[in-house]
């Protein structure tokens, strides 16, 4: 049976890890793991999200994600505004959803380096 999520992977061009940890692991604040090392070489990086993990996978063709995309939940409403800005600051576009489209939830989209699309809930 199902218990629950280990992981989801998104994809990036070969050769961009720097810009994968600024991403995710600078404004983002996602603890990098290491990879096995029989993955290693493969390329791309790792992260945790709280229980669950983020895997940035090399693709080639590289192709970004502009509508599947990982949602990542933030510890409160005040936490995702911070969040917002030092992605706005850092000059990654923020999206803002429309309020109360979902209710009880606050939400924003942005694109990494890459161009695949993530959402921040809280």
């Amino acid at each position: 049976m199902i218990t629950g999520i280990d992981h989801v992977q998104v994809a990036a061009p070969a050769g961009r890890e720097a810009e994968t940890r600024t991403f995710y692991g600078g404004l983002l604040g996602l603890e990098e793991i290491a990879k096995p090392p029989a993955l290693d070489a493969r390329g791309g990086c790792w992260f945790r999200a709280g229980a669950h993990e983020l895997h940035v996978g090399v693709a080639d063709p590289f192709i970004p994600a502009r509508k599947a995309h990982p949602a990542f939940r933030v510890e409160s409403r005040a936490g995702l505004q911070e969040l917002a800005e030092r992605l706005a600051s850092a000059g990654t576009e923020v999206e803002w959803a429309a309020d109360g489209e979902i209710p009880g939830i606050e939400r924003f989209h942005v694109h990494d380096p890459f161009g695949n699309r993530i959402e921040l809930v809280a």
